[in-house]
């Protein structure tokens, strides 16, 4: 099925993530910057825009035009996984209560990852809570860290270890951002997409074979269908299970790996879509080994990550201790046991602690003496 083959959405589309009273829409086409109506969604006087070097420039401008009748303060942060901290979190902080914000003030994160789970954190935890807004500008944020809710900074010795479940009052995806995006941060995204036909949706995994070529040149159509059918299944997973109690915890395949790597190199290596894409190729390994996953489906999954320019095997210096002592920190950790996403089919994902610790060591030999 090829991309004039198939059913494509129009320029914008709205989904909406059904939680009940925390319910919120998810914006996606050309120019919706300019014609999302950012405004409806502050309710108060007062904005805090958090954004950092290297998108401020491009995207700033834009928002504070739909802003004209707010306060609009903001905080520009350095760029980079290596600046999720809490003493940069501290930044967003002692900017609302220079600024005087109340409870009616609302954060709007524009950016990648890192500033979207930062401004969510402190929107989090700000006065006990107050509203904000997702405009992600990464194809990875577009498609996954901007939509459930999950804000986090990271630790040194841990990803993500430090944060809140809070959901945004609204996301927009604005395509046009992704123009202006490196082809190497491009890439990455396209590991998060490729995650979402592994753990669910195999029709989505087939269309991604098939239109590799379309992506890549970053074809409109192609793009917007990829970016939608990602936040579905996203949505429909949180929609069942916001706080990662069961079900929405098969959508971190290939993290427990990935995060170990992050956390090794000290979040400047690999880029953490780069990591999962390690993560997911390991995690088909050992799927396999388990003998849930067979090897036509092993080499589907790692020529498809691969087309992507992304990698399959971890740093040339870390090796199976180091993953071990690191993963056992992983936040799937429960009582003692580790768990881990495992692959039963393309399209099928289970999480469990029941796989043998003998093939767990051969598949971390495997992948670090390769």
């Amino acid at each position: 099925m090829s991309v004039a083959d198939s059913t494509i959405s129009s320029p914008a589309k709205s989904i909406n993530v059904d939680l009940g009273e925390r319910s919120y829409p998810i914006h996606i086409g050309s120019e919706q910057i300019l014609q999302a109506g950012i405004g409806q969604y502050v309710q108060g006087k007062k904005v805090l825009i958090v954004s950092n070097e290297t998108i401020a420039p491009l995207y700033l401008p834009a928002v504070l035009e739909q802003l004209q009748d707010k306060q609009v303060d903001q905080v520009i942060l350095k760029d980079g996984e290596q600046y999720k901290t809490l003493d940069n979190l501290n930044l967003i902080f002692t900017q609302l209560i220079e600024k005087q914000h109340d409870r009616k003030t609302t954060l709007i994160a524009l950016g990648g990852g890192v500033v979207g789970d930062m401004t969510g954190f402190a929107a989090a935890s700000y006065q006990r809570g107050v509203p904000f807004i997702q405009i992600p500008t990464t194809l990875l944020a577009q498609v996954d860290s901007s939509v459930g809710g999950k804000t986090a900074v990271n630790h040194a010795l841990g990803k993500n270890m430090i944060g809140a479940f809070y959901q945004p009052r609204a996301v927009i995806v604005d395509t046009d951002t992704l123009a202006t995006l490196p082809e190497r941060e491009f890439c990455a995204g396209m590991a998060e997409v490729i995650k979402y036909g592994l753990i669910s949706d195999d029709a989505f995994f087939l269309w991604l074979e098939e239109n590799v070529e379309a992506l890549l040149n970053r074809d409109p159509q192609a793009l917007a269908y990829a970016i939608e059918r990602s936040c579905l299944n996203k949505a429909k997973v949180v929609s069942a299970d916001e706080t990662e109690q069961g079900v929405r915890a098969i959508l971190n395949l290939g993290h427990t790996f990935g995060h170990a790597i992050e956390t090794f190199q000290r979040y400047t290596g690999l880029l953490h879509g780069e990591a999962v894409a390690v993560g997911m190729a390991m995690a088909a390994q050992l799927s396999m080994l388990s003998g849930a996953f067979s090897q036509q489906d092993m080499d589907r999954t790692k020529a498809l990550i691969t087309s992507f320019s992304l990698p399959v095997a971890p740093p040339q210096a870390m090796q199976a201790d180091d993953f071990m002592a690191l993963m056992v920190r992983d936040k799937k950790v429960l009582d003692g046991q580790l768990r881990l996403v495992l692959l039963n089919g393309i399209g099928s994902a289970v999480v469990t602690a029941d796989f043998r610790l003998q093939l767990l060591e051969e598949t971390l030999d495997k992948a670090c003496h390769r």
